[in-house]
């Protein structure tokens, strides 16, 4: 028989150390953001089930909890992605004719984690581009991801660049119906390259060579020396390789941190993005601790069909994998009611100044802080010594 006090699984608290280091990341990341000009959204954790899940795809479809409101008798659900709730915002509420920057952070809920180790409750931060097609928005958001982690002290990550373009060039003109295309996109996630050839059999010789190439066109810069030479020469394809190209120079000037690759065959959220996707990987994890890019299409079922480009990730995992960072000093002070006293804590506090009145008999509680002053009485005046 289970304790009551007992989570869920994959569900846990976070304590207050590590609770301290998440919060740490939300501001930065959120004052980051507001500095390249993003404003803040914060939509509801429900909504009805057809808005939340429009123009998701199933794979969303099958990771969000479903329930019923008591008050409509609809279906409602608990989002799982901000993404598409931040589209209806553009779409919808903000309708504006030029460039929207958008951010939020919030909890999204999964009914299945993503990996053994992850967690069902993560805590989402996104930044969005609505409203520009060109490059200039894909590298803002890139360069803004990466500066972020770069704060939160994650050092030499890897960023891996690819197009959901490429696939669909590649396939351009082939008879694919949706459920061979959804098992070519597997087997290519796998790098399955005998699934990948049963698939491909029917397919004209060139739609074949085409896919077998994307197998092994992973790696760094002379990936898309290969991808020329290897893949049709199709106007879709050589444009997406243009506009990697393009980004991955730029982004190695500035910042020359990072170690830039590509996989052309990556298939990682296919079914969403409509250009350029990234992943950037840090030291200590096997998965992408920040995923993004264009997803054009994902405001057309609100009616408001424009360019999109953005990214996300879980501030729990970056808390995980980001280096701890000592606290900032706290000052100890005894209990009294001693006006002046009180006075002297209101105004450290006001400082910024984290101070720690000991409550009588919990002389120990000071050892949960690193107090490095304390508040003494000399000649009638509290004042502040080290300790």
């Amino acid at each position: 028989m289970s304790s009551a006090w007992l989570l869920p699984e994959h569900i846990a608290d976070v304590l207050p150390s590590q609770a301290r280091r998440v919060e740490d990341l939300r501001r930065d990341w959120l004052d980051l953001a507001r500095g390249c000009g993003f404003e803040l959204v914060m939509p509801p954790l429900l909504e009805h089930l057809e808005s939340l899940l429009s123009g998701t795809g199933h794979a969303l479809d099958l990771r969000t909890f479903k329930l019923i409101d008591q008050l409509s008798g609809r279906t409602l659900g608990v989002r799982a992605d901000t993404t598409p709730q931040v589209a209806r915002i553009d779409a919808h509420l903000l309708n504006r004719r030029g460039v929207a920057r958008l951010c939020y952070c919030g909890p999204v809920l999964h009914t299945r984690p993503s990996g053994m180790n992850a967690t069902r409750e993560p805590l989402q931060f996104g930044a969005e581009i609505y409203g520009h097609a060109g490059l200039e928005a894909d590298l803002e958001v890139v360069e803004l991801a990466l500066d972020g982690l770069a704060a939160a002290g994650i050092e030499a990550p890897v960023l891996d660049l690819g197009d959901a373009r490429i696939v669909r060039g590649v396939l351009a003109g082939a008879p694919v119906d949706g459920a061979r295309l959804a098992a070519i996109v597997d087997a290519l996630a796998a790098k399955d390259a005998a699934a990948l050839a049963d698939l491909a059999s029917p397919l004209p010789a060139d739609h074949r060579a085409g896919l077998e190439a994307l197998l092994s066109l992973y790696g760094g810069a002379e990936v898309l020396t290969r991808a020329r030479e290897r893949l049709p020469a199709r106007a879709l394809i050589g444009t997406a390789l243009d506009e990697l190209a393009w980004l991955a120079e730029r982004l190695r000037r500035t910042h020359p941190q990072v170690r830039v690759g590509f996989d052309l065959g990556d298939m990682s959220g296919y079914a969403y993005y409509s250009g350029v996707r990234f992943a950037v990987y840090a030291r200590g994890s096997s998965d992408a601790v920040v995923r993004g890019g264009r997803y054009d299409e994902i405001g057309a079922v609100f009616g408001r069909n424009r360019p999109a480009v953005g990214f996300s990730l879980d501030l729990k995992a970056l808390a995980a994998l980001a280096p701890r960072q000592a606290s900032p000093p706290a000052i100890r002070a005894p209990w009294s009611e001693d006006e002046r006293l009180r006075q002297a804590i209101r105004q450290l506090r006001r400082r910024g100044e984290t101070v720690l009145c000991i409550l009588p008999g919990h002389e120990d509680e000071a050892k949960e802080f690193d107090c490095d002053r304390e508040l003494v009485e000399v000649g009638g005046q509290w004042v502040l010594r080290a300790l």
